[in-house]
């Protein structure tokens, strides 16, 4: 019987050893600066005795890797450790990742250096305060971000929504319009659907998680190589598709259909591809009873990476997006149905947006590198509103157009002098065409006018040069200067910029940056039109950048190996602002949200941000995951009459939790994912409205001398992601649900006068919002 048992049991442990699945593991290894591959590198999986050394192209490779979660330590003579963490390994999907080494300064020997690797270290290197990289896990992980790297962002110190029904973004206080995007290295339009002009944000992002790598997100005092922003910077990068395997990911739900299909274009050869489309229809929300507003909306989008290495040549790339969105609302064409003036009007809305770049990638001798890039964007955005003063008669309300192209050229050289010294230089041309046309009124009694009718082209000159000063391994200077140019009125910006960096110990580090930073107004802005006794003009072809210094101090705290605490305080001084050309208005571009406005304008506001970041993280470790982020600050401009106000972004505080717990069963074959969001904000300011004046004229108008003296109640919302995960024999499935304002919440979005009602009218923000979707990988 005792040998009965023994035999049985031992079968029994080959069973479940046998039924345990196992997934490959592999990437490569490559110097942070110069993207070399490194040869030799020691690479370990976390935890366990499984060892590989990468080959003279940085290659690794790890076969029959159980399910669940690694980390990956990487060492070599002569570089800083490096760990990657918390790679989640399913069985649909291989493994294939990028691990980047920093140069040590002081090497003795055969000697390893030990580095305090932060999980969400910037990929670039010369990025040391307000930045961080984030994972496209974060993108899935984190409650309500469905895959959007801006909703993804909210959960960051100091970054607010600036509106549920969208993703754009508010970042210190900061007008969501002063965002850059760079994808590889390339400026970008704005990738997000339902997008306006002069905007960096929409309904939903245009981009596929399936495409996005880990990449950098900052928030202020930015690098040398960024400019044309004033707020903020996502500089995204794109994974490469499996060169060696096809694999194929498929999507359905709420949000629509999602396919992902990549891999070799030979056994032979090196190169991959990586293309997503997905085709959406709101109106499945609306069925099952969900408020997501009036009328039709839908939208569709490509995107692609196709990687083409060379032998000697170096490496190109071919990558790219489009967007379609469009949303119709029909008027309510029975009068005896009207309950609010909006019942009367009807309107047509596209938004289109293209991109396709190709980069060139090359070695230049041991330690240089040369990256161009040439990238073509096309966007078209148009809408046409009604009104019906009848039930049988209506009247065009507002119709418009803008139709913007660019042809960017880019460059950037890198070179390596020795461990303590590197230089960066770099240079962005960029062609721009316009076609643009506003035919609206002032408010809703006043006649049509054509605002815009213009033509044109224009270029814009960008250079850079940084340098970095490792003085040890523990102290890093980063110096360095950016120019903009804009031909169209020859206005233009020298920038210096300057960060330090020093680590204290193991445990603690400080970093100081500075950064006078300047922005291209939104296009619309510099051809508004202005008729005065039968001649047109345009006031605003002159106006000048707006600039901003940046001020930013710096204070990290590890208190273990997988909870760190940090604390920023920053300052920014805002000046050359557009403001109204009237000493009486209080007008300013500071509080755009969207879009332009077409008022002649000066440069003669400023505005100033300041305030104090705290946030707790604990990185991914035995399941479980959270962060605690508050921010306390001050948002003021002052326009044309001289009078400091409040921004409309000035909320004074933000408060953030986001925290998951996976519950892993089965030897990692399912795994149930709870993931919670929570917000705690002030509300945005608002301007009181006159209700008699405006009464008397039948539409709305502001207390424009009471401009944001208002402030909306505080904002508050929860939401809550739900995820099963099944890993089969080459097959992974996930079913999730996520729920946006789990409470359903009424948050205020803004306020105006009703003329069909005669009195004001308040507009909530979005309500409960359940997202459901199945995916598999295979």
């Amino acid at each position: 019987m005792k040998r009965l048992f023994s035999c049985m049991a031992l079968l029994l442990c080959t069973f479940i050893a046998q039924a345990q699945f196992t997934q490959i593991v592999r990437g490569t290894v490559t110097d942070q600066v110069l993207q070399k591959p490194i040869a030799g590198a020691a690479v370990n999986i976390v935890g366990t005795k499984r060892m590989a050394i990468t080959d003279e192209n940085g290659n690794f490779r790890f076969n029959d890797v159980p399910v669940g979660t690694v980390s990956l330590q990487v060492t070599m003579i002569g570089y800083k450790e490096n760990t990657a963490a918390n790679i989640t390994v399913n069985a649909g999907k291989e493994i294939v990742v990028s691990v980047a080494m920093m140069e040590a300064v002081y090497t003795s020997g055969e000697v390893v250096v030990k580095a305090n690797s932060k999980k969400n270290k910037p990929l670039n290197d010369l990025s040391v305060v307000s930045a961080r990289a984030f994972t496209v896990e974060e993108t899935e992980k984190y409650a309500a971000a469905v895959n959007d790297p801006l909703r993804m962002a909210t959960n960051f110190a100091g970054v607010a929504s600036a509106d549920d029904g969208n993703n754009q973004i508010v970042i210190r206080g900061n007008s969501p319009t002063g965002l850059l995007w760079k994808m590889e290295g390339v400026d970008i339009p704005n990738p997000n659907h339902f997008a306006a002009q002069g905007s960096s944000g929409g309904g939903i992002s245009i981009l596929s998680a399936q495409l996005l790598s880990n990449s950098d997100f900052v928030t202020g005092a930015f690098a040398a190589e960024y400019g044309n922003a004033l707020s903020g910077v996502f500089d995204l990068k794109l994974r490469k598709g499996n060169n060696e395997k096809r694999e194929t990911t498929l999507q359905a739900g709420l949000l629509g259909l999602n396919v992902a299909v990549e891999g070799p274009f030979s056994k032979k050869y090196k190169g991959s591809y990586l293309v997503n489309y997905r085709y959406s229809t709101l109106s499945l929300l609306d069925k099952i009873g969900v408020n997501i507003g009036d009328g039709t909306t839908n939208f569709q989008d490509l995107s692609y990476n196709i990687y083409l290495p060379t032998k000697k040549a170096g490496t190109f790339s071919i990558f790219g997006f489009t967007g379609l969105s469009n949303q119709d609302v029909n008027a309510q064409t029975d009068s005896l149905k009207w309950e609010t003036e909006g019942d009367r009007y009807g309107s047509k809305y596209i938004s289109n947006t293209t991109f396709s770049g190709i980069t060139h990638n090359i070695n230049v001798g041991r330690n240089s590198k040369l990256n161009s890039a040439v990238g073509y964007s096309y966007s078209k955005l148009s809408y046409l509103s009604d009104y019906l003063e009848k039930q049988d008669s209506s009247s065009v309300d507002f119709n418009g157009f803008d139709k913007t192209s660019k042809l960017s050229l880019n460059s950037t050289f890198s070179h390596r002098f020795s461990r303590k010294h590197t230089l960066k230089l770099g240079g962005i041309v960029n062609f721009i065409g316009f076609n643009y046309y506003q035919l609206s009124k002032e408010n809703t009694q006043a006649p049509l006018q054509e605002k815009i009718n213009i033509n044109n082209n224009t270029t814009t000159l960008q250079s850079f040069a940084e340098w970095q000063y490792k003085a040890s391994d523990k102290l890093t200077f980063n110096a360095g200067i950016h120019y903009l140019q804009l031909l169209y009125n020859n206005s233009s910006s020298t920038e210096p910029r300057f960060s330090v960096k020093w680590d204290v110990n193991k445990k603690n580090s400080l970093a100081f940056g500075y950064g006078l930073h300047s922005q291209v107004q939104p296009w619309g802005i510099y051809f508004a039109q202005v008729t005065d006794n039968g001649k047109t003009s345009n006031p605003n072809k002159d106006i000048e950048l707006t600039k901003a210094q940046h001020f930013v101090l710096s204070y990290n705290h590890a208190f273990s190996k997988n909870l760190r605490f940090k604390t920023e305080v920053y300052y920014q001084q805002l000046f050359n602002v557009p403001v109204s050309t009237s000493d009486t208005n209080t007008v300013s571009t500071l509080n755009l949200q969207d879009s332009y406005i077409t008022d002649a304008l000066v440069n003669k506001g400023k505005g100033r941000n300041y305030g104090i970041e705290l946030s707790l993280e604990k990185y991914l470790s035995n399941h479980v995951y959270f962060m605690f982020s508050n921010s306390l600050y001050q948002s003021k401009y002052t326009a044309s009459d001289g009078i400091e106000r409040n921004t409309r972004f000035n909320g004074n505080f933000i408060s953030n939790i986001v925290a998951g717990k996976e519950f892993v069963y089965t030897e990692g074959r399912r795994t149930l994912g709870i993931n919670i969001k929570a917000v705690y904000a002030g509300g945005y300011r608002t301007t009181p409205i006159d209700l008699e004046q405006s009464q008397q004229f039948g539409y709305t108008v502001f207390k424009d001398k009471e401009a944001y003296s208002l402030q909306n109640p505080a904002y508050m919302r929860g939401d809550i992601r739900i995820s099963m995960k099944w890993n089969r024999k080459n097959f992974t499935s996930t079913l999730s649900l996520d729920i946006q304002n789990v409470t359903n919440r009424q948050n205020i979005y803004n306020s105006y006068y009703d003329a069909f009602k005669g009195k004001v009218v308040t507009n909530y923000q979005t309500g409960l919002i359940p997202i459901l979707n199945y995916k598999v990988e295979f």
